[in-house]
């Protein structure tokens, strides 16, 4: 994947200027549609909205879709390590990036920008202002606590109460403050005239009277020194009543308070269970609401990549066969309808003599051929009988088809084995138009394209093709080398035996992609002749010759799915390839003269 830049969720992904994060620009694979999968598209991260393009030289014609990532939800997925999904409500985007890496710095990066879109981020608090200040908060909580004691009759009495003891109080505080006012006062006085009598009785006699303490002046007048206190106290301030009235007062309010704490729990129980109630209402709605969308995804993405093959498709055992049967029908009529309107073209295929099919190539696979035409010479023509395990599971007049169940890690590797017994060709023929490729899609239908990566000799070649696609089951592509070879007999009274092998090789012009799953195959086209005298001195016709074939098919899908469903299909798409196959070379040889 190619980018313009990362993005790690540091500060780096921040530019200094704006404050925004920076754009980024690279290659994700997306999944289009169940036909034609996942697609390397551009895709553009920036200013909040992911868009994406068909290639980088596309841009400037427009996007071809965008999404605005402010309420996105990014999930990764639970098992591809390279796949994640956004969806926004019901449009979902389903892509891969290049490797685990790659997938983490897109999510990290969608996910700052989305951060930064103005939905609870700091710069949108700052930009926009809270709506709710801390007075209209205490205004509604005020309004709150008020309306949920609207029927708590005898808490508003005792609030009422309080309001009345606190009036109280307040008044019992300022007059008791007056009187300590009043008392502090009066002892200032007291004490500024007991320092002048004391000063006074140095120059003159004093006279002590019952009836209180008198200072006799000069003039025969008397002044009274002390005034005796008055019963009630200080500005006539009954001390002791205010004393009683005050603890009487608090110990009201005490027990006022002592009420309401308790009415107020009585309360609190209530509403917690209440709260309760609701909460459980709401855990119920909840799950409601996810159960309806999970069963709404289902409907509406049905045909995602969640659906296709694999251990955790979402799709059962029974409605993948039911789904891979029903595609496998469309294309048989497909290809009857196309048959019929079809007017074949005759196409001139020089066949080169038997003798360059008999040589050995000098090619780099030349000893690998070598060696998986000996395999096969030796394996593949033995009996099916014995130890072998064979299962006969076709048997149509001279065609029998047979099984061995093998797995392999959980994926079937059932090797396939037919014989089948053709009259009016010849195993040379029968082998040239299977390793032909410019015949090959006259008789070959489950073949989307092909591709002639390298000519490794005249009997030699390898070949890139990719098979229409069965929806659930991805698509597959194969890239194998096909050679063709004549086996001379070592007995002159056993016929020749002409072989096309097909095996699976590696080629640097034809590696694995994202779109297709990458399928491994050892296949071979076993044929010889049996020729029945003629009558007379009559020539050969092609009444006199039988071809006896013997087809044997290892592959490997190169992913899961379930046995059931890829035994079915062989069980069902073998014995119409063998048909197919031999009628059209019966066909294209009819009229011809005899290859041996």
């Amino acid at each position: 994947m190619s980018e313009k830049s990362s993005s790690s969720g540091s500060d780096e992904d921040v530019d200094p200027e704006s404050g925004q994060p920076v754009e980024l620009g690279g290659i994700l694979s997306k999944w289009t549609n169940y036909i034609h999968g996942w697609q390397d598209r551009w895709v553009v991260l920036k200013n909040n909205t992911l868009s994406y393009y068909k290639s980088e030289d596309e841009r400037e014609y427009g996007c071809r879709g965008s999404l605005c990532l402010s309420k996105a939800v990014i999930t990764p997925h639970e098992f591809d390590e390279c796949r994640f999904d956004i969806s926004v409500n019901d449009s979902v985007w389903y892509l891969r990036a290049e490797d685990p890496e790659h997938r983490l710095q897109w999510i990290e990066s969608i996910e700052l920008h989305k951060a930064e879109s103005g939905y609870g981020s700091e710069t949108s608090l700052r930009r926009h202002g809270s709506m709710l200040s801390l007075t209209s908060a205490a205004s509604a909580l005020s309004a709150t606590s008020t309306s949920s004691f609207k029927k708590g009759h005898r808490l508003r009495e005792k609030l009422a109460e309080m309001e009345t003891f606190r009036d109280i109080l307040c008044r019992q505080v300022d007059t008791l403050q007056k009187y300590f006012d009043s008392c502090a006062d009066a002892v200032s006085k007291d004490e500024f005239q007991r320092d002048r009598v004391e000063e006074d009785e140095d120059d003159f006699p004093t006279t002590t009277r019952p009836d209180g303490e008198y200072n006799h002046n000069n003039n025969g007048s008397k002044e009274k020194l002390f005034s005796p206190a008055s019963p009630k106290g200080m500005n006539g301030i009954d001390f002791k009543g205010e004393a009683i009235t005050f603890k009487a007062t608090t110990a009201g309010i005490l027990s006022t308070l002592s009420h309401c704490i308790e009415l107020m729990m009585k309360r609190e129980d209530s509403w917690q269970k209440r709260l309760d109630k609701e909460l459980e209402k709401r855990r119920r709605v909840e799950d409601a609401y996810k159960s309806a969308m999970n069963e709404l995804k289902k409907k509406s993405h049905y045909g995602g990549p969640d659906y296709e093959e694999g251990p955790n498709s979402l799709i059962n055992e029974d409605e993948f066969f039911d789904a891979v049967e029903a595609a496998l029908d469309r294309q048989d009529k497909i290809e009857e309808q196309c048959q019929s309107e079809k007017v074949r073209i005759p196409r001139l295929t020089p066949v080169p003599p038997g003798d360059v099919y008999s040589t050995i190539g000098t090619h780099r696979f030349a000893t690998k051929v070598e060696e998986m035409v000996q395999n096969h010479m030796t394996y593949s023509l033995q009996d099916v009988g014995g130890d072998a395990n064979w299962q006969l599971v076709i048997e149509e007049g001279e065609m029998k088809v047979y099984r061995r169940e093998v797995e392999e890690n959980g994926i079937v590797l059932d090797p396939l084995k037919a014989t089948h017994s053709v009259k009016g060709v010849t195993g040379h023929e029968v082998c040239h138009y299977f390793w032909d490729t410019a015949v090959r899609l006259d008789w070959e239908t489950t073949i989307e394209n092909f591709n002639l990566v390298e000519t490794l000799s005249d009997n030699a070649v390898i070949v890139y093709q990719t098979h229409k696609r069965v929806w659930p089951a991805s698509q597959r592509d194969v890239l194998y080398l096909s050679a063709i070879r004549k086996i001379l007999a070592t007995n002159e009274n056993d016929p020749d035996t002409w072989l096309v092998c097909n095996f699976s090789v590696d080629h640097d012009k034809a590696l694995p992609t994202n779109r297709c799953v990458r399928a491994k195959i050892n296949v071979a086209m076993i044929c010889q002749t049996l020729v029945s005298p003629p009558e007379g001195d009559k020539e050969i016709s092609r009444d006199n010759i039988l071809c006896k074939i013997t087809y044997v098919a290892n592959v490997n899908p190169g992913g899961w799915a379930p046995a059931s469903v890829l035994r079915a299909v062989a069980k069902r798409e073998y014995p119409k390839f063998l048909k197919r196959f031999t009628s059209y070379v019966q066909d294209k040889t009819s009229g011809k003269p005899i290859l041996f």
